[in-house]
């Protein structure tokens, strides 16, 4: 099997550090994102056998239901291997469990811990088993009553405690860092691990592999040879459902500081040292504190407008009426440094737009001298989502009599060339790490701060000026400035940029 000896030491892995034991608390059970994400997740690596053997999961949340209500919302989005035969389902819910309360009263943290401490005796867990687990599902607001009541109430007292900790980490570099330092009172930092999911995605974590484990892309990594690189974040759906929280961030809190930033930062950063997670982060930081701060000039923001049947965004009942909020922004960032001096990063994010992917596009400079000199340029593509998929644009002479060139392309779409593939969500990975203690895929307390540094002084200007973002129609590309707003850059898009790559027929 494919990766089964990865699997083998993942296993050990966990049953070394776990020591065979743990109790997951998932703290804000009964919202979404448990519901839609971290139990599935939690169910999967049950499923594959990853969560030791002494796992119970106890679900924590405001809302007052029984255990059979939880298991019904639980239950609702799980998927099994075999759908014939719904009994790992029900083993996996005789290990899930429901506690009620208030995350600011200490009576009602009390009560978690006597509950957590009933399941440990039960199972008979030695003292190096008493792991605890605590995964925040949580909004931003409550992250510091919430730590500061597990930490005085239900933190492990003869083993490994960790904190999961979900976007946002703040709003700005202020509250980052306000942030950080209430956390930084109550726990260390290695036992804290602030999930981005981004970073579990496959091709995500490909992107060091292609970059450090292939010499032929080692001197073709810099300004010398990359023209730019585009990021790009497209969402077909709107804000439907969640207009009045979307309205509290914006695009550029919701899915730039954080998931196109991290990807950046990987494209990006210089060799670590060693494949050690600290060593991997330091060269994360290191490139990111390079990154010039973002100015208005550089940027482009947009909100989406009614078409046709389809809503605009100000039409949301949720979203006041005079709402400034970007659904869409185009920025450039310029890292100053020798590698990518005077190299655009453009990351571009939307929301009701014509399609919905997750790429990165780095594109190279054109070819010198006039033997070519009309050819396409070259370009190394990852499609992150949807559909893992990497592909190389390259000029070919077309086969046959011809003395003309076509653009073709060295194409890796895993589902093609991989059998039996079957790639675990990002939240199985993740949680399979912080079971495992590894913080490679996770964001370092001062590689928040770097982060927020660059885009700070950009969203107070805009709070500020009141800076009134481009309509366009839902379903479109984007504002229609767009194309003139990276034209600046020397960009052009290409005619061939959403080419298919079907077989070609050739002339006889």
């Amino acid at each position: 099997m494919p990766g089964s000896a990865a699997i083998t030491k993942f296993k050990k892995d966990v049953d070394n550090r776990m020591k065979g034991g743990v109790t997951i608390v998932v703290l804000g059970a009964s919202g979404d994102l448990a519901k839609k994400k971290t139990f599935p997740a939690l169910y999967a690596l049950f499923q594959n056998k990853f969560l030791p053997e002494k796992t119970q999961i106890v679900g924590y949340a405001r809302t007052k239901m029984d255990c059979a209500e939880f298991h019904k919302r639980v239950s609702s989005h799980l998927k099994s291997d075999d759908p014939t035969n719904d009994q790992n389902i029900k083993d996996f819910l005789n290990i899930c469990h429901y506690v009620a309360g208030q995350y600011d009263q200490e009576e009602y943290w009390q009560k978690l811990d006597k509950f957590i401490e009933d399941l440990e005796t039960k199972q008979s867990l030695k003292k190096e088993q008493k792991n605890r687990i605590f995964y925040m599902a949580l909004p931003p607001s409550v992250f510091v009553s919430v730590t500061s009541g597990l930490k005085k109430y239900v933190y492990s007292k003869e083993a490994i405690t960790t904190v999961v900790i979900e976007k946002p980490f703040g709003k700005d570099l202020e509250s980052c860092n306000a942030l950080l330092d209430d956390i930084k009172q109550l726990f260390k930092e290695e036992e804290v691990y602030r999930i981005d999911h981004y970073l579990g995605k496959e091709l995500a974590k490909n992107i060091m592999s292609v970059r450090f484990a292939n010499m032929i892309f080692s001197p073709l990594w810099d300004a010398t040879h990359i023209d730019f690189i585009q990021i790009t974040l497209k969402e077909s759906f709107g804000t439907e459902g969640r207009g009045g929280y979307f309205n509290e961030f914006g695009i550029i809190r919701d899915v730039m500081q954080n998931h196109l930033l991290q990807l950046m930062s990987l494209v990006a950063m210089e060799r670590p040292i060693s494949r050690d997670s600290e060593a991997i982060r330091d060269e994360k930081v290191k490139v990111l504190r390079c990154v010039k701060p973002i100015t208005i000039e550089d940027s482009l923001l947009g909100q989406y407008v009614k078409n046709g049947d389809k809503p605009g965004y100000l039409d949301d009942d949720s979203v006041p009426k005079d709402s400034l909020c970007a659904t869409f922004a185009a920025l450039v960032l310029w890292i100053d440094n020798e590698r990518w001096a005077n190299v655009p990063f453009i990351l571009k994010a939307g929301k009701a737009l014509d399609n919905t992917k997750v790429e990165i596009r780095i594109q190279f400079k054109k070819s010198p001298g006039s033997l070519f000199c009309n050819v396409p340029r070259n370009e190394l593509v990852f499609i992150v989502q949807p559909g893992e998929a990497m592909y190389m644009k390259f000029n070919n002479k077309s086969p046959g009599f011809s003395d003309e060139t076509m653009i073709t392309e060295l194409d890796l779409t895993y589902k093609n060339r991989y059998k039996n593939l079957k790639i675990p969500e990002a939240y199985e990975t993740l949680i399979l790490d912080v079971m495992r203690g590894d913080h490679s895929n996770f964001v370092r307390d001062d590689e928040l701060g770097a982060a927020w540094r660059i885009f700070t002084p950009l969203l107070h200007q805009i709070e500020k000026d009141k800076i009134k973002p481009e309509p366009y129609p839902y379903g479109s590309r984007g504002p229609e400035k767009l194309n003139e707003f990276v034209g600046k850059y020397g960009i052009e898009r290409l005619a061939h940029d959403n080419y298919q790559w079907p077989l070609q027929q050739l002339e006889n």
